[in-house]
């Protein structure tokens, strides 16, 4: 992986943190409104880093693997919301 990946990858990563982090600190406080923005910058996000993980120069097994992490971290209750779908 070349450091400009990386370094692109890392960004991503902390600034879903940094948003997952203002959506906890904010969870009851703020407007349903505002909530829904900010999940929707953290969906946004990890859309990104997912694309960058797959992309050729990248995708391995390792990849897939922190796919499948970042939304058991930030996804706990998906199966939830899919069926309730």
């Amino acid at each position: 992986m070349k450091k400009a990946e990386f370094n692109r990858l890392s960004d991503l990563l902390a600034d879903i943190k940094s948003v997952d982090e203002i959506i906890k600190s904010h969870q009851g406080d703020a407007s349903d409104f505002m909530l829904n923005q900010y999940q929707a910058k953290k969906d946004k996000l990890i859309g990104s880093l997912i694309d960058d993980l797959v992309s050729p120069s990248i995708r391995s097994l390792r990849s897939i693997h922190t796919i499948k992490r970042v939304i058991e971290r930030y996804y706990p209750d998906i199966d939830k919301k899919i069926q309730s779908s």
